[in-house]
């Protein structure tokens, strides 16, 4: 109910803010590389769509010459933003859950401001082009988006690797990839942005190379001042470092490797966090071999976190098993 949020609400303006389409950015290659979602490239939006809304604010006041109240908000509240946008008419909403464009795509965020003051609203988008198309559903790798238009976001690949805070489910690790921030699969395969989309965004956007195909050998190797320096100012810091880490681990058991191996190797005897440390636990199962085996045996004689050693026992258990 906006009422609840700003009494005497009369208008939502909603507005949408580009960024890159993966295609469009020159992709560098560091091996192993892992992947960011594209809206997490550049600028943090909650800092950066705020701002512009502000100077929305000032510009209407100047052409009003009429009090009014207001309130903003980006990700920030208990505001359905893609329902609203649609009501604004900046699109449908697609079976990936996506709010889309037909001349834009999916690859923008979301803005709202709320005013007490009343301007004459645009016209819902009311039709849905997405047809017959299923890429998304049948692309997602934890089939997490639904025939039935609903997603199971306990599933989702940027569920699992930035709102949830514990250890990601072992039947979802593999099926995670090289994903270590969010997720454009299901953005990526959608005809609206391959073909009809036009390849624009706002400069506030443009990637920076080290967020775009971070390496993950450096990355597993990152200090608490080191995640805060190189993710301050961009949406990455919402994981924290030990959730970061956590997906990093998980990338570096999937690329596989003798480097990730060494690596992983390494950080799992100086790390603090038993999260972490759980899921290096589980890589170096997935890579396998006898260095893995050699290193798990080594630190589980020294390891007193219950979660770090049940892992690393069951992933003995597996490694014997594959031996076998």
């Amino acid at each position: 109910n906006p009422q609840m949020i700003l009494p005497g609400v009369k208008t939502i303006v909603v507005v949408a803010l580009r960024y890159p389409r993966p295609q469009d950015v020159p992709a560098s290659s560091p091996e192993p590389a892992g992947k960011i979602a594209a809206y997490a490239w550049g600028e943090d939006y909650h800092h950066t769509i705020p701002q512009r809304l502000s100077e929305l604010v000032h510009r209407l006041r100047e052409e009003t010459q009429t009090p009014f109240e207001w309130k903003i908000f980006t990700d920030s509240g208990p505001v359905l933003e893609r329902d609203l946008a649609q009501r604004a008419g900046l699109g449908w909403i697609g079976k990936n859950g996506c709010l889309i464009n037909p001349r834009l795509g999916s690859y923008f965020l979301l803005g709202e401001l709320f005013l007490t003051l009343e301007i004459e609203p645009d016209q819902p988008f009311e039709t849905d082009h997405c047809g017959s198309c299923q890429r998304c559903i049948q692309s997602c790798p934890t089939d997490c988006i639904l025939p039935d238009r609903t997603l199971d976001a306990g599933r989702c690949i940027s569920y699992l690797t930035i709102e949830n805070k514990g250890a990601i489910p072992l039947n979802l690790r593999e099926a995670v990839g090289e994903w270590v921030f969010g997720c454009d699969i299901c953005q990526q395969v959608c005809p609206w942005n391959i073909r009809f989309a036009r390849p624009q965004n706002d400069p506030a956007f443009y990637p920076n190379p080290e967020l775009s195909r971070p390496h993950l050998i450096r990355e597993i190797r990152l200090s608490a001042g080191g995640f805060n320096e190189k993710f301050n100012n961009t949406p990455v810091k919402r994981t924290k470092r030990r959730g970061y880490l956590r997906n990093v681990a998980v990338a570096l058991g999937n690329a596989g490797g003798a480097d990730a191996l060494s690596a992983l190797g390494e950080r799992l005897s100086s790390e603090s966090e038993p999260l972490v440390r759980a899921h290096i636990v589980w890589a170096l199962g997935q890579i396998g071999g006898d260095t893995a085996v050699e290193t798990l045996e080594r630190v589980l004689q020294i390891e007193t976190d219950p979660l770090v050693i049940a892992e690393i026992n069951l992933t003995l258990q597996k490694l014997s098993i594959r031996k076998d």
